[in-house]
Parts: structure tokens; sequence; C-alpha cells
């Protein structure tokens, strides 16, 4: 049976391309052997339960491992003490498996305890866990996956602090040598989760407060006070460092087995490298583009064989493909900025404006959104989590701003003319757009002209390339001075540089960095805006060479 690309459920290496993971499995076993507790929370679709699966069984030589999905329990399960003791009995009793790793006598009492309603409690439940603990050959390790997806009432958290203080208190009184718990969530935002939707949506731990002497707007969280108990059984998970996403090399291994199965003869290297770039290994990305590849642009007119669709021109396809599709991951995040309308703002003027927003562990917006898999921090900044989801984005935004856009309603209007021969016309959308921005938004002031004018071309180019291309924003380069933008169309390529002038050494300065930028690309033509304040500017279009570099240049 031939192997596919998996995007649902865990991948098994027998039926899956999947890329090797048992440096990170090494990685979690030193942390059982160092006896420590601990969760992995990590966004929707991240490669969890994989990780689990694999785990245990990498563990089964020197542990008894007790794998636990509470997916698998019932709603009702939670409700109340009796019910919960019973319904994990169980569980831990079928995993346990024909007596072959539980002593008879254990296996008996658990047994009366599911039978006997009255002892159904989680204090004599965690008796009889410490006394098979104290009577195993090998130590126990408790593997809980799906742990936040009932975790919506008393009887959970019950549970945590049980389980929480026989851990603690190991020394006396045998318990589990570690403890995994898995899910979305961390262990000390559990206690978030349990609180209503309109909790989350009408006490929002956010504030917007204004900062530097340029007003740029920035996160603040407010100190509120809270409950040492509430916390209580979360104060001892250590932290998991282990980086569960896929480096350029692991995808590489990845795409070498596909390659030893079809002779497709791509060049492994930078197909690994464009979906690193794309997805900064993201799992669910990675895989859903590889089997979009695979499976549905292979066969297609334009890429008739594999040759053809393992290229970049295919990947770009694919690209397309994921972008126009709904899918839970992106469900996701559209719900969280409705739930968290702060975010939404802060992120809207980060992707066009360039703010920077400082990385604050403890500012509980930042621990939110980068808890979900939205954002990371690189330098010191909160940033986009990968591209795709940056796109998302960016489409998200645009989309809302098309009824009561003037220059998106231009910009569909006009945008056959842009496009002859299956070839976009970059110079002719420059001319147009600031032809039609300086109509409708010339007698604007200077700074509503900085703040709006790119994300204003963005907005003229969308219905041009819709369907047909993309575009992204080269993160280095978002800043308040200078954006470059990146358009795919057709297997083009057009790298467009949006700037703010500041005299004419910066504009040179300018000119020299995206002509370095083309050279990154390969590119011999670029393209440039320049928003102009200055009432004596020269408008228009023209072409300017830098080296063997030409820029069309179109001053707003």
């Amino acid at each position: 049976m031939a192997k596919t690309f998996n995007i649902t459920a865990d991948c098994k290496p027998s039926l899956h391309y999947m890329v090797d993971i048992s440096g990170r499995l090494g990685q979690i076993k030193k942390m059982i052997d160092a006896g420590q507790y601990f969760t992995i929370n990590r966004a929707r679709q991240y490669g969890k339960t994989t990780t689990l699966r694999a785990l245990a069984k990498y563990l089964e030589q020197d542990y008894i491992v007790v794998s636990l999905d509470f997916q698998l329990m019932s709603h009702r399960d939670f409700e109340e003490e009796g019910a919960f003791v019973r319904a994990f009995s169980e569980a831990v009793l079928r995993k346990a498996g024909g007596g072959k790793i539980m002593p008879a006598g254990i296996r008996t009492e658990l047994q009366t305890l599911i039978g006997n309603g009255q002892e159904a409690a989680l204090a004599r439940l965690f008796e009889i866990i410490s006394s098979w603990c104290r009577m195993s050959d090998k130590p126990i390790v408790l593997i809980i996956d799906e742990v936040d997806s009932a975790s919506n009432n008393q009887v959970f958290l019950d549970f945590l602090s049980q389980l929480r203080g026989y851990y603690i208190d190991r020394d006396v009184t045998p318990a589990f040598q570690s403890v995994i718990l898995a899910g979305v969530y961390d262990i000390k935002n559990i206690k978030r989760k349990i609180r209503s939707d309109d909790d989350h949506k009408n006490n929002s731990p956010w504030n917007m407060r204004e900062g530097n002497e340029e007003n740029e707007s920035l996160l603040s969280f407010d100190d509120c006070p809270r409950d040492h108990k509430e916390l209580a059984p979360y104060d001892i998970a250590a932290k998991f460092r282990v980086d569960m996403s896929f480096s350029r090399k692991d995808i590489a291994g990845m795409l070498e087995e596909y390659e030893q199965d079809y002779h497709t003869g791509m060049n492994i290297a930078d197909m690994a490298g464009l979906l690193y770039d794309y997805t900064s290994g993201y799992p669910y990305l990675v895989s859903w583009l590889c089997k979009c590849i695979d499976e549905e642009i292979t066969g297609r007119t334009d890429f008739p064989k594999r040759e053809s669709a393992w290229t970049k021109a295919g990947f770009l396809e694919a690209e397309k493909m994921l972008l126009s599709e709904k899918n839970t991951l992106f469900e996701s995040l559209v719900n969280k900025l409705s739930d968290y309308p702060e975010l939404k703002n802060v992120l809207y003027e980060l992707l066009f404006t360039g703010k920077t927003i400082p990385y604050n562990p403890l500012n509980k917006y930042i621990e939110t959104a980068e808890m979900f898999g939205f954002i990371k921090n690189e330098n010191g900044s909160a940033v986009i989590s990968n591209r795709i989801f940056e796109t998302v984005l960016y489409n998200l935004f645009i989309s809302e701003e098309y009824m009561d856009s003037k220059i998106y309603d231009a910009g569909l209007r006009e945008k056959n003319q842009f496009v002859s021969g299956g070839h976009l016309n970059m110079r002719e959308v420059l001319e147009k757009f600031a032809e039609r921005f300086d109509y409708l938004y010339g007698d604007q002031n200077e700074s509503f002209l900085e703040e709006a004018g790119r994300r204003y071309f963005m907005l003229f180019l969308k219905p041009i390339i819709n369907g047909t291309g993309n575009c992204y924003v080269e993160p280095e380069t978002r800043n308040r001075e200078r954006m470059d933008l990146v358009v795919d169309y057709q297997g083009e390529q057009f790298v467009v540089e949006m700037k703010i002038w500041h005299g004419d050494a910066y504009h040179r300065r300018g000119e020299d960095q995206i002509a370095g930028y083309l050279e990154y690309y390969g590119l011999k033509k670029g393209y440039m805006i320049s928003f102009n304040f200055n009432k004596k500017k020269e408008a228009g279009v023209k072409e300017i060479v830098v080296g063997d570099k030409v820029l069309v240049e179109a001053v707003v």
C-alpha cells in the first residue's frame, strides 16, 4: 500500500510520509527521566497526538506507559466525581490490557471501584494508583491527550489538584514517575477556559494605552489580583521547550522518502525551503501543501506529471488552493479575533502600518495569541507565526473593507486591462493606482496618507490578482518607513516596495535596498511606490536604473 501525506488524526509511519521525530522523543524522554510534570500545549493540528503515540512506544522498554485520551470520555463523565472516577478507572484498565502490566490485586480494586458507586471517589482512586506505583517493576508514566477537551467543570480541577498533590509527595507516597498533559490550552490557562464565552469577550484582560511620543498604540496587561488557590493545580508544571515545528531539514527528510518512491527529480532543498518559508514549519500546513501537490496538482492539465507538479509553480498553485479553503485552523484564527477585538486592532496596525508590538509573555493578550499558534517571539517582538497565517489575515482585513473602499472598486472595475496573455502588467497597475489614489485621496492630510497608503495599494491590487495570484509582505521590511510586497501571479513574481518619502538620501538608500532584494529573488525588474507628502513632488511613474536592475517607481 502506497504511503500518503496525512492531515487528519495521527500520522502512522507505515502509512504516511512523516518527518523524523526521534530527536524530539529523546528530548522529551530526558524530561521524563528527570521525573518532570509538564504540558505539551500547541495549537490545533500541530502534531501533538502523533508525538504522544510515538512517545508511548519509545518509552515502553523503560517505563509502563498509561496513555489516555480525554476526548474519548463523554461529557457526562465529567459532570460529577463518581462518574469521572469510574470512567477514568475503565480507561486505565483498558490500557492495562490483560493483566500484563497491572497486578491482579490492583485490577480487582479498580473493578470494585467501578462497580461500587459509594467508593467512586477521587481519593480512593489515587490510593489505588499509588499502590500500583509502589508494586510496579517499572516506573509508571501517565499521558493524557486532549486534556482540555472536557475541562469545563470543577471535577476536572479537583482531579488536577489530587494529581498535583500526589506528584509533590512522591518521595513519601508512590506516584507516577512523570505526568504529561497535552492540549491546546496550557495547564495554567485551563481555569480561564472554564469561564463562559461571554466572560472571555466582556472581561478581556487587555487595554490599549498611548505609548511613546509618536503616540503608537501599545499593549499593556491589567495586573488583576489572583486567588492563589486557583493557580494551585498548575504551579508545578515544568516548561516544555521542545520545538515541535518542522525545520527545513525535517521537511527535506520527508521529501527524500517520497522521492525514493516516485523519482520526480524535484530539487528537494529548494522545495523544503519553499515549504518552510511559507509555513515556518507548522506541521498541518506543511502536510496540507505536500498532499495537495501530490494528489490534486499532479494530473491537472497544467501539471500532467509529478515532475511538473513538484516545482515552484506547482507549490504556488497548492498555496493558492490552501488560502481559498475554509478549514478549522483558519476558522479558529477568525474566531479568536472576534473574541478579542483588541488583538484584531493591534494585528491590523502591525500588518498595514508596521507598528511594533513588544513580546511580553506576562501580557495575557500575547500569551493567548501565542498559545493558539498565531504569533511568535522574534527578536523580542510579537510577529505573525507564518506567511500563510499572515496572508489569511491580510485577506480577511481587506475583505472587510471591500464594501466601503472606493480604491477597491477602482481596481475591480479596471482589472481586465492589467492582464494580457496570462501576464500581469505591474507597471500599468502602478500607473493606474497612482492616478486613482491622487484623485480620491490627494487632498487628505499627511497623517492619513501615511497610515492608509500601503493598505490602499493592497486594496487596489486584490481584485486584480484575486483567484489567480497571491501577495505577501516580507516581514523584515515591515515597518513605518518601508514595506516590501511580493506578488505571485501565474508563476511570475513581482517585488513592490512601498515606502514613505523621507528625503533624497533616504530614497537612494531605499533604491539600493530593493535592488539587493531583487538579486535575492533573481529578478531584473522591481517596482516602487513612494508616498511623498512634499507639495513640490514630481508625481507620476518613471524608470530608474540601479546597477543591472531596473526600478519602476510611482510617486503619489
